[in-house]
């Protein structure tokens, strides 16, 4: 028999084989276990994820013998067919080579056929988004009302190509990239088939370079055999296909938080010299800004696969930056990789955003004067406010104390000479003053300031008296005089007056 790849070697054939894919196999399980069985299925997911496969099994498990049933045997002749391709009720169609109405009205005639061994009919169309809008209309009848015995099952990576009006006529289940940790295991469980020597940190960089799909990391797996043997290390994975190790991406990432702007392009220009994908080892930069962005916003987050004694490090590091400051730096390496994209020169791009990154940590933004002022707030020191103790009639020192809080009543005014005789002949009721009381908090009460205030009361009518007398007029002021003209005046003499006089050649005019 001739070789087989790892790829077709080790593709799923049960239900319990797929990889990754949890929420699509449930489904499929329950619908098939109540009877449940839909007449259009669209399986959607980037490429190595199972699409091809899931869609097989599927097959296998309605036209097996006794079925449909969940627990089929993959070695029976009918499940070898289907898996082979040359099953005659399961037919495999290529939608970017059958994409013409032509082809669909072919499937049409295809369709009213009984199946030959199986209970159903069943047609798969990969790649189902190549079809052209003719084709897709051309099906639409047919799709929606098939005969009973007719299955379709759809499978695409570009759902967005695809008519809703297909898409409405068919149960969608999303294939999602398969984990890092997944693909890891299965790598080493087939270098344990195959009896390779592949180290857990080999394995971890083929998973991390699949970028989800078990496929591809298969394939890759393949490859590093031709190229090193049975023994494969984590510095073949990276010599052959030009990956960074986390070691370069942690130190990298010390440098950049230690602003350390020589050591950061140092180390971009060593891997720009040994070949290294420059576009990799930012996306691998961005990863561990990330995670430790996710670290400080959670602490129980884990580092994403670098290991311990590494990410120790890089988070005592970050332990300096605020949450929003490692965003901005996300945000600058974001947009250099969109540079990078389409331009020739991506070492130059790279270098230029670790400079302005690294400015980017450096410069002093309102939020954290706003932090300054706010941590300072916390050594001013506050007097408590002074309490006085409340005031009581059986204390001997209430009084006096009392007596020093409140202002001292305003003197009455006194009276006029004229109105003596009445004032003496009358006197006025001297009303009783209430001494307000303090609270405790030492502010005076409203219902001791109520009892302090005088009562007023209406003053007797005055007796009858003669009408006042006119008051004596203001003698006048007398004139001043002048000085007779023999007299010397004193203002004259004044030793500045004279010395004036003298200084400006004046003369005093009368």
């Amino acid at each position: 028999m001739s070789y087989q790849v790892f790829a077709r070697k080790y593709r799923p054939k049960t239900f319990d084989d797929i990889l990754g894919q949890d929420h699509v196999v449930r489904t499929l399980r329950n619908a098939i276990a109540q009877q449940r069985l839909a007449h259009a299925y669209l399986f959607v997911g980037p490429r190595g994820t199972g699409k091809t496969s899931t869609a097989r099994i599927l097959a296998k498990a309605l036209n097996c013998p006794g079925g449909p049933k969940i627990d089929f045997n993959p070695n029976d002749d009918i499940c070898l067919e289907i898996a082979e391709g040359r099953s005659l009720d399961v037919l495999e169609i290529d939608g970017a080579s059958n994409n013409s109405v032509e082809n669909i009205r072919n499937l049409r005639e295809t369709v009213q056929f009984a199946p030959a061994s199986g209970q159903f009919k069943i047609f798969y169309i990969d790649e189902v988004h190549m079809l052209s809008s003719a084709a897709f209309n051309a099906l639409l009848k047919t799709l929606e009302e098939p005969p009973p015995h007719v299955k379709f099952i759809f499978a695409t990576t570009e759902a967005n190509k695809i008519l809703p009006t297909i898409l409405s006529r068919c149960q969608r289940f999303d294939l999602r990239p398969i984990p890092i940790e997944t693909i890891s295991r299965h790598l080493l469980h087939i270098a344990v088939e195959e009896g390779l020597t592949l180290a857990e940190t080999a394995a971890w960089a083929i998973a991390k370079g699949a970028d989800g799909g078990m496929r591809d990391a298969q394939s890759m797996l393949d490859q590093l055999v031709a190229f090193c043997g049975n023994t494969i290390r984590e510095a073949d994975v990276l010599d052959v296909f030009g990956f960074t190790s986390r070691e370069k991406v942690a130190a990298l990432t010390s440098a950049l938080l230690g602003r350390d702007t020589p050591a950061a392009l140092a180390l971009v220009q060593q891997e720009a010299e040994t070949g290294r994908d420059l576009s990799q080892l930012l996306g691998e930069l961005i990863g561990c800004l990330r995670a430790l962005l996710i670290a400080k916003l959670d602490p129980t987050a884990d580092g994403e696969g670098i290991p311990s004694q590494l990410w120790n490090g890089l988070t005592a590091a970050a332990g300096k930056y605020q949450p929003d400051r490692i965003l901005a730096t996300i945000d600058v390496f974001a947009e250099t990789e969109g540079r990078m994209k389409w331009a020739t020169n991506k070492r130059l791009h790279f270098e230029l955003g670790i400079i302005k990154a690294i400015q980017t940590l450096s410069e002093m933004r309102i939020t954290d004067v706003i932090r300054i002022l706010t941590q300072g707030a916390g050594f001013l020191t506050t007097e408590p406010p002074v309490t006085l103790p409340p005031a009581s009639a059986s204390t001997p020192s209430a009084a006096p104390v009392a007596a020093a809080e409140e202002p001292a009543p305003p003197p009455a005014p006194e009276p006029e000479p004229a109105c003596t005789s009445i004032v003496e002949d009358t006197p006025a009721p001297v009303p009783v003053v209430a001494t307000p009381r303090l609270t405790a908090t030492g502010i005076l009460s409203l219902d001791s300031l109520i009892a302090a205030a005088p009562e007023v009361s209406e003053p007797p009518a005055p007796p009858e008296a003669p009408p006042w007398p006119e008051p004596a007029p203001a003698p006048a002021p007398a004139p001043v005089s002048a000085p007779p003209p023999g007299a010397e005046d004193p203002f004259h003499n004044d030793p500045l007056i004279q010395a004036a006089l003298l200084k400006f050649e004046g003369k005093i005019l009368n």
